[in-house]
């Protein structure tokens, strides 16, 4: 093992190589070199935030996916984070989070340079490159050693909170009495799924046969600019688009007149699909001249043709994995019965709370009954904690039979009401119906948190355009709100540690003021 220091830790071999992250202390406000003879504000919130991030942990664990020696060497760990805390904060795209660093100074601090700089930090197409590499795997490693760092700051509050509430029958929490099953578990649970919706056009059968018969056509012409055919086809694409936009600017399409459309643009597109194939059959080679985006395209408006002349014929309005955008067909219309939208379009992920702290446990395009992952949702808290949680607070779709017996065995208890027929009615103490009201209300946190997603980093607004990326994007997000988490709770940590210790520290200062004094023989 060959021992390059990074701040103590210390990395393999093979990562030397590529390493450009040389990990020292944070530069001083006075070190860092601003034009104009300026010096930066310390109280800035680039400044302070830059302070609490644990970059060195954090670099260790981003320069473990590049073990390979071959090719470039990656982009310093603090830089490629730094960006893409950026980024999501201020929910800027990746030209405009290169744009605002280029022209901010606490931004390049917070970032790791030396001094101010007016040329960009990288150019904005390597964020595409990143988030191939930084993907979901890698951000959960990231987000578990941020989630284990703010349970160390969390864990004196609440364990001072418990032992009051023990020794006070009367406080708001009242008595604890566990269980001799559960009388180890600690801390609550909170899980429920969301989605977080792609960016893509809302999307209809009409739109997506047109967008269909369009992307055929731009084939048709690339096939016919390589083998030199000058006199092209005839696809009627003039007509087509014309009794598109004659049924598609109508308010209200008559159902008549949709089947029309509909039918029309289906015998359009596959007009176009047996010219491609035509094409290609009377060439030398035999071999569709595509490059992998166009053969791409070509298979996808293929199962769009065949779905929706399948649907067509048969009256229905649903199949086996539509697609709804022919750019990102790994997209799937998810029916949650929500009611802003039934059906959404993106990806449903199922996310654990503990603490504030947001984990992703369950990501997938496709709809799936959140329920089943309860067990091992509440294994990963055991993985992560050492402990099970004292209570899981859940919506019914997660305590069914086998979920309820399952968190019995192990003396967790949870805010579901008991099926079957409704017991009798036992008198209950003023804080027993506390209890259980302040134990309901606290499950609306991870709604909060799934809201604070959606509206403060667009978490509803995902813009990547391929699987793998949009999954890198999504758990960026997460990581991000657990970092401004953790950030609040160290901020609260410190100065709580300050307050309590102030009384201390001032003794400590006077002692120590008074025997400089008597050695000096002033006193």
């Amino acid at each position: 093992m060959h021992k390059c220091k990074i701040l103590g830790n210390f990395i393999p071999k093979s990562l030397h190589f590529m390493k450009r992250y040389h990990s020292q202390k944070q530069l001083s406000i006075a070190e860092f070199a601003m034009p104009f003879e300026t010096r930066l504000n310390p109280n800035n919130r680039w400044v302070l935030l830059s302070q609490v991030i644990p970059w060195d942990e954090f670099a260790a664990l981003y320069y473990r996916n590049f073990p390979s020696q071959r090719g470039a060497p990656t982009k310093d760990a603090r830089m490629v984070l730094g960006v893409v805390i950026i980024k999501h904060m201020l929910k800027l795209d990746d030209r405009g989070v290169i744009e605002i660093i280029q022209e901010n100074p606490y931004m390049q601090y917070f970032l790791g340079l030396k001094g101010f700089t007016d040329k960009p930090v990288f150019d904005a197409s390597l964020l595409v490159y990143i988030r191939k590499r930084v993907d979901l795997s890698v951000f959960e490693s990231l987000t578990d050693t941020l989630i284990k760092r703010g349970l160390k700051i969390t864990s004196t509050g609440a364990d001072s909170e418990t032992k009051n509430s023990q020794e006070n029958p009367d406080s708001e929490d009242g008595p604890t009495h566990p269980t001799s099953a559960g009388s180890n578990n600690k801390g609550k649970l909170q899980l429920d799924a969301t989605v977080a919706d792609a960016d893509i056009k809302y999307p209809t059968d009409l739109d997506l046969l047109n967008e269909s018969r369009v992307k055929a056509e731009e084939l048709i012409d690339i096939l016919c600019r390589q083998m030199g055919i000058t006199d092209k086809p005839r696809t009627y694409r003039k007509v087509a688009r014309k009794e598109y936009l004659h049924v598609s600017k109508m308010k209200r399409k008559p159902e008549k007149a949709l089947r029309r459309a509909l039918r029309l643009q289906i015998n359009y597109l596959k007009r176009d699909i047996g010219i491609i194939y035509r094409l290609v059959e009377g060439s030398k080679e035999g071999n569709l001249p595509f490059d992998r985006h166009q053969m791409k395209y070509f298979f996808v408006i293929q199962h769009v043709l065949e779905q929706q002349e399948t649907m067509f014929r048969s009256g229905t309005n649903s199949c086996e994995d539509r697609i709804v955008s022919i750019h990102q067909p790994h997209v799937r219309p998810i029916v949650r019965g929500k009611a802003k939208a039934k059906v959404e379009f993106g990806a449903k992920i199922n996310v654990s709370l503990q603490e504030g702290y947001a984990r992703i446990d369950r990501f997938d395009w496709n709809a799936y009954n959140e329920g089943v992952d309860l067990p091992s949702q509440v294994e990963r808290y055991k993985a992560l904690t050492g402990h099970y949680p004292e209570l899981v607070q859940v919506d019914k779709i997660y305590l069914n039979r086998f979920n309820r017996a399952w968190l019995k065995e192990r003396g967790i208890r949870h805010t579901g009401e008991p099926l079957g027929r409704k017991p009798q009615p036992t008198a209950k103490t003023a804080y027993q119906k506390r209890k259980e009201r302040k134990e309901s209300a606290e499950r609306n946190q991870i709604e909060g948190k799934f809201g604070q997603a959606k509206n403060g980093y667009s978490l509803n607004h995902i813009r990547a355009r391929l699987s793998s990326t949009s999954m890198s994007w999504i758990a960026a997000i997460i990581f991000v709100m657990n970092l401004i988490r953790y950030t609040r709770d160290f901020v609260v940590s410190f100065w709580g540690w300050l307050m309590e210790n102030a009384l201390r520290i001032k003794e400590q200062i006077i002692a120590t003021f008074t025997i400089s004094q008597r050695n000096l023989g002033v006193m």
